[in-house]
C-alpha cells in the first residue's frame, strides 16, 4: 500500500489528497485530460487493511453530473478491473479508466456536464436568509430514508428544525441543521421536512446523525449516514458521544464548490455540528 500510495502521489501530484492518512482515505480529483477540461470526476478511496492482497478498495465517485447510467456503467468497469487483476495494486488503472471514461463524454455529442450551482452562486440575490422559505421540491422525487416505524406513529408532532449559520471556506459552504427527537419515526419526519428545502436537497452531501436514549432500556438507539462524504456521519455521531448528546438529530448540508478542502471538511462538519449543538 506505501509504495502505490507514494507513486500515486507522485505521479497525480496536486490532483492525490490524503484525506485522512490514519484511516487511509485519499481522493484523486481526474478530468478528461484535454487542453480545457469539460468532464470531471472525484474519486475517493479506503484502502482496508486487506487490500491488495485480499480486500478490494471502498470506493465513492463523487460528480455533480454522475448519475443512471453513467455511474453504473463507470462502476461496473471498476469491478471489472478489480476481478480481472485480483491481488494486485489497481488504483492506477481504476484512475486511467476513469480518465478513459471522461475523454470519451468529452469527445462524444454529450453536451458538457450539468453541474449543480453551489451555494454562493444561488444565494447571491438572497440576502441574508439562507434558509427561511420552504418551498416544496418540483424535480425528480428526493431520496428517502427507510425506518422501520410503526403506523400508529404517524401522527407523530414534527419537532422545530433550527438552522446553523453556514460557514464557507473556499466556494464549499456548511450548514448545521438540528432537532430534538425521541423516536426514529420523528427522525424521518425532520429528514423529510429538510429535504422539501430546494437548497438542502441539492446539496452535495446531507451528513446526519442521531442519538435517542431509551429509557427503558436504558441504552441509546443511534445511527449515522455520510450520503457520500466517506466516514463523515461516523465522526459526527463519535462528536455526539463525546459531548453525551440525547435525543437529538444533527444534519450537516454541505455544498461543493468545486476546490477539494481535503480533511478540513470534516473540521467544517464536526465544527458546524458543535457549534448549532451549543446554541
Amino acid at each position: 500500500q506505501i509504495d502505490e500510495i507514494e507513486a500515486l502521489s507522485s505521479i497525480y501530484g496536486e490532483d492525490w489528497c490524503v484525506v485522512d492518512e490514519g484511516e487511509k482515505i485519499y481522493c484523486i480529483k481526474i478530468n478528461d485530460c484535454l487542453d480545457q477540461p469539460k468532464w470531471t470526476l472525484c474519486l475517493q478511496v479506503i484502502l482496508p487493511p486487506g487490500y491488495p492482497t485480499a480486500e478490494p478498495p471502498i470506493y465513492q465517485l463523487n460528480a455533480p453530473w454522475l448519475r443512471g447510467q453513467d455511474y453504473m456503467e463507470l462502476a461496473n468497469s471498476l469491478e471489472e478491473i478489480y476481478l480481472q487483476n485480483l491481488g494486485e495494486c489497481i488504483l492506477y488503472l481504476w484512475v486511467e479508466k476513469i480518465r478513459e471514461f471522461l475523454t470519451e463524454k468529452a469527445q462524444s455529442s454529450d453536451p458538457e456536464p450539468d453541474i449543480k450551482k453551489t451555494s454562493e452562486e444561488v444565494d447571491e440575490d438572497d440576502g441574508d436568509d439562507f434558509l427561511q422559505d420552504y418551498q416544496p421540491v418540483q424535480e425528480d422525487p428526493i431520496k428517502m430514508l427507510n425506518y422501520v416505524t410503526s403506523e400508529s406513529q404517524d401522527d407523530e408532532e414534527l419537532p422545530p428544525i433550527h438552522h446553523g449559520n453556514p460557514v464557507t471556506d473556499r466556494r464549499s459552504t456548511f450548514q448545521a441543521h438540528l432537532a430534538p427527537v425521541v423516536t426514529p419515526r420523528q427522525v424521518k419526519q425532520v429528514l423529510e421536512k429538510l429535504y422539501e428545502n430546494k437548497k438542502i436537497a441539492s446539496a452535495t452531501h446531507n451528513i446526519y446523525a442521531y442519538r435517542i436514549y431509551c429509557e427503558d432500556k436504558q441504552t441509546f438507539l443511534q445511527d449515522c449516514e455520510d450520503d457520500g462524504e466517506t466516514a463523515a456521519g461516523g465522526r459526527l455521531l463519535h462528536l455526539m458521544q463525546i459531548l453525551n448528546v440525547q435525543n437529538v438529530l444533527v444534519v450537516v448540508s454541505r455544498w461543493y464548490g468545486g476546490i477539494l478542502l481535503g480533511p478540513d471538511r470534516f473540521k467544517h462538519i464536526n465544527n458546524c455540528a458543535r457549534n448549532i449543538l451549543v446554541e
